[in-house]
């Protein structure tokens, strides 16, 4: 029998027969994009006749056509202790909000948009947090740094639920 979480989210494709613990987040950063060659020239239209039409008419439109994306575990926690490390930003704030997502929708994304709003609600709520939470913080901030220097990464934050 299926469980409701996984009906509700992608299966997460683990390595080696690995599954990720249950009650945990796990933050993904994209590691590297390639594209389903084969997928991309059943999909186009037969007036592509050069494999370099095809990717480059593949990478113009994205996921549609078999651009595929590898995304590499960064960061993991438990789910209580997310929760907890959440609850020390401003309840208020934006950074809260797009962080508290994952208990709400199981998963968000991260991406340049956010990096300046996270960095900065991390790095001032420090103050409050525990040692392991400002590890955690000092983690999601490198990987933010990292967006910021290649726009085109993103991080996918996913819930694992018991």
């Amino acid at each position: 029998m299926t469980s409701v979480n996984d009906q509700r989210y992608a299966r997460h494709q683990s390595y080696a027969g690995h599954a990720p613990d249950k009650n945990k987040v796990i933050f993904y950063s994209l590691s590297s994009k390639f594209v389903d060659e084969k997928s991309a020239q059943k999909r186009c239209s037969q007036k592509a006749q050069k494999v370099q039409e095809v990717i480059y008419y593949s990478l113009a439109i994205g996921h549609h056509l078999g651009v595929i994306d590898c995304l590499q575990s960064r960061l993991e926690c438990p789910f209580d202790g997310y929760l907890h490390w959440i609850d020390c930003l401003p309840e208020s704030s934006e950074a809260r909000r797009k962080l508290a997502g994952v208990q709400r929708f199981g998963e968000i994304t991260i991406d340049s948009s956010h990096t300046h709003l996270l960095a900065l609600a991390l790095r001032d709520a420090s103050p409050q947090m525990t040692v392991q939470q400002q590890g955690w913080s000092e983690q999601l901030i490198a990987l933010l740094a990292q967006i910021e220097n290649d726009p085109a990464m993103y991080l996918m934050v996913r819930r694992y639920d018991a």
